[in-house]
């Protein structure tokens, strides 16, 4: 069973970052299209790419990654990097969505800056996603914010952020 699982999350996240790499450059030829059936054919492979292939392969790679989680008992800091990244990833996927709709609904265009900012965003994370399952690197999360868990700390940062503040009591 979990052989499977992995399958299929591998597979689904394949899928879902190839869908996520094209999906700018699919935008970016919208601005070049001047003809109305042309513009109607390119909106219609893009939304196939974004509505048929990577959304739904985006929703089985976190739905298997999930079950994967607690069939392996995967609770390592180099696990927590990762769900951080696939977090990221999930939000520029629904950005591209967003892009998507204001660029057939609104009239808006991708310019290079968008499609390069977008393109790269994704890369970066699709590698650094890699990086983090095939590196497994050690993460000593008791070195982060360590001075924040000493006793007494959260409160006198509040204190330098909000001032002398007192709850009221009735």
């Amino acid at each position: 069973m979990i052989t499977l699982l992995k399958f299929l999350h591998i597979a689904t996240i394949a899928v879902w970052s190839a869908g996520l790499l094209v999906l700018p450059l699919l935008m970016l030829q919208r601005r070049r299209i001047t003809d109305a059936t042309d513009a109607e054919q390119l909106y219609r492979t893009t939304r196939f790419v974004f509505v048929a292939l990577t959304s739904p392969a985006a929703v089985v790679a976190i739905g298997t990654g999930t079950a994967l989680i607690f069939l392996q008992a995967t609770f390592n800091e180099w696990f927590t990097l990762k769900m951080v990244l696939v977090g990221a990833m999930a939000m520029l996927h629904v950005l591209a969505g967003v892009l998507l709709t204001g660029m057939y609904t609104g009239g808006r265009r991708i310019g290079s800056f968008g499609f390069w900012a977008l393109t790269l965003s994704y890369a970066v994370l699709i590698v650094g996603v890699l990086w983090v399952v095939l590196a497994k690197p050690a993460i000593d999360s008791g070195q982060i914010g360590k001075e924040l868990f000493a006793p007494g700390e959260l409160k006198q940062r509040a204190r330098q952020i909000l001032g002398d503040t007192r709850t009221p009591t009735p």
